[in-house]
């Protein structure tokens, strides 16, 4: 299938597709400006991402929003042309929270519905208007989580027409068998959001969702920010890789350019985060070359099992 800037949708199991290349749009709410997202999206859309992947709990929702609800005025694009994830948070799973968090979302953006929706972590956190509960000493409240019945109220807000696709992240294999093999399944997911990139090739969670006709979406698929506050500063730089900087001649490329080939070369949707207009174009310049049989074996070697997101569940 022959991807391009401007046709780089590829397709989900439940007939819906997703463009293979989205803007991530987290951020640290302490340290960004007011608009700085809403710019960084309508700078997307003018390149030609047509996939944006955003969550409540990153306190952007209404500038994402914004931002295409302008593009759209503008006759830049349609609802239909552009995919929006939203994201269900661990205070969130239990089957009665489900939809008023989603459509506190469609709120937020003025949207009627959104394109994929996920369960963004298998953990749940104690139910509540509290993002991140802990006790007196610091140490995450966790709650039991029943996923089954969470993935019921989902497909509740797809029949109900809120939400196109449904899926999940930071799944293992377990955790996506526990739905697949759920009696009574209505909708599978369609993609498990998960950290890959040539340090993290996810080489046997990818044959496994290959094999169940979901799509891999690659968070921090350039490794990532180095905040301490939850990256693991042990690892080393991904963008410094001698071996993704030695493809810089032959190709005229960069190394965040090499990287993201990689994977969608092998069907992994990435969503690299950026609110620097020029990266946001160079990243999304990855359909006018493809790398060899042999250089996708060598990316492919350079997996260290390295996390750079902390989970710090």
């Amino acid at each position: 299938m022959k991807l391009s800037a401007t046709n780089h949708r590829i397709p989900l199991s439940d007939g819906n597709s997703i463009p293979i290349i989205g803007l991530g749009t987290y951020s640290d709410p302490k340290s960004t400006v007011k608009g700085a997202c809403t710019a960084s999206v309508k700078t997307a859309v003018d390149v030609g991402y047509r996939h944006i992947d955003g969550a409540y709990i990153y306190g952007n929702e209404h500038e994402v929003g914004e931002a295409i609800r302008e593009k759209i005025v503008e006759g830049k694009v349609r609802r239909e042309d552009i995919f929006y994830c939203g994201k269900l948070w661990a205070t969130k799973l239990e089957p009665e929270m489900v939809r008023p968090t989603l459509e506190k979302t469609l709120q937020l953006l003025q949207f009627d519905y959104v394109d994929l929706y996920i369960i963004e972590m298998p953990m749940a956190l104690k139910p509540g208007d509290e993002t991140y509960p802990r006790d007196e000493n610091g140490k995450w409240l966790y709650h039991k989580s029943n996923l089954r019945a969470t993935w019921e109220a989902l497909e509740a807000c797809k029949d109900a027409g809120l939400v196109k696709s449904l899926g999940v992240s930071n799944f293992n294999r377990r955790q996506l068998e526990l739905i697949l093999n759920k009696p009574g399944l209505k909708y599978k997911p369609v993609s498990n959001q998960v950290e890959c990139h040539p340090y993290f090739t996810q080489p046997k969670l990818l044959k496994f969702c290959q094999q169940h006709d979901i799509v891999i979406v690659a968070y921090s698929p350039l490794g990532t920010a180095r905040n301490p506050s939850w990256v693991n500063l042990s690892s080393p730089p991904l963008l410094k890789d001698e071996y993704l900087n030695s493809l810089r001649k032959k190709y005229n490329k960069t190394a965040a350019q090499i990287a993201l080939r990689f994977n969608i070369q092998r069907g992994v949707t990435v969503i690299p985060k950026s609110f620097n207009p020029e990266r946001i174009k160079e990243n999304f310049q990855i359909f006018d070359f493809s790398l060899t049989e042999e250089e996708m074996k060598n990316v492919e070697g350079l997996n260290r099992n390295v996390r750079f997101v902390d989970m710090l569940m």
